[in-house]
């Protein structure tokens, strides 16, 4: 049974930590997933020796495609301490992404064809479908569960993302690739702007410890701030009439300039 002071510890951690992980609830994981297999299949089914006798084409490809899903879950798990490579690992995926979705155009160009329109029937079926959100909680299997839930998804969109006919295949998994983009931009979107209100893990961290100390000079008896009720801590005069003299100073300070008498614990 995990002790109260345990889960106090924990729970401070997290809040010095910042909460991180949890990628695989999220839609634009979701997706990236599907894009990932989905992208394996096409290579599969469309490229041999004799159209990619070096392997190039397919390494290109299959590596975009698990480039951008490696980076979702790299970000994930750095968004504890600094949300500046959160954001940059999901521009990368982003990136990644973009630079596949160049490939399947060009195959495309190749084959004849252009990409569907947005209103194109085919397109329209494309996005109409939809993935559940995988809501697994159980970290001893959490693996396996969302193994589960991905292999349901990817037989959903199989018939589009893993057609036979290869035109029908690249489209389907372009209109998928530009979901995931978009999903990942305003994700990005969020991100900065509650950076940009809260901080990271050094402001979080800088605000603990500064908390950690006023609790300390608090058990040590230390007056309280005349001017801002704030715990005071003793400090050294280095000039002036009562140079090398102890007196207290606001926690608060540059903030709060208030100070006490030392020994009498008066106003100075």
């Amino acid at each position: 049974m995990t002790s109260r002071k345990t889960r106090d510890m924990r729970q401070e951690t997290t809040q010095i930590i910042g909460a991180y992980g949890g990628y695989r609830k999220t839609f634009a994981f979701g997706y990236t997933c599907l894009v990932y297999h989905a992208t394996c299949a096409f290579c599969r089914r469309n490229y041999d020796r004799t159209n990619d006798a070096l392997g190039k084409t397919v390494g290109q490809m299959v590596g975009a495609a698990r480039s951008a899903r490696q980076n979702i879950v790299e970000g994930s798990a750095r968004a504890g301490t600094s949300r500046e490579t959160e954001l940059r690992l999901y521009d990368v995926a982003k990136a990644s992404l973009e630079e596949l979705a160049g490939d399947y155009e060009a195959f495309l160009i190749e084959c004849g064809e252009a990409p569907w329109r947005a209103d194109d029937p085919r397109a329209v079926k494309v996005l109409a479908l939809r993935l559940d959100r995988f809501t697994g909680d159980d970290a001893l299997n959490i693996r396996h569960d969302f193994g589960v839930y991905i292999l349901a998804m990817r037989e959903r969109f199989a018939e589009w993302l893993e057609a036979k006919d290869a035109v029908i295949a690249a489209n389907a998994i372009l209109l998928v690739i530009d979901q995931v983009c978009r999903l990942l931009h305003r994700q990005m979107e969020s991100l900065a702007a509650d950076f940009r209100e809260e901080g990271g893990f050094t402001e979080r961290l800088s605000k603990a410890r500064l908390e950690t100390r006023d609790a300390q000079m608090a058990a040590q008896g230390a007056p309280s701030c005349p001017k801002c009720g704030k715990p005071m801590r003793k400090m050294i005069a280095r000039k002036g009439r009562n140079a090398g003299n102890p007196f207290w100073s606001c926690t608060g300070y540059p903030d709060c300039s208030g100070t006490r008498n030392y020994t009498e614990g008066q106003e100075t």
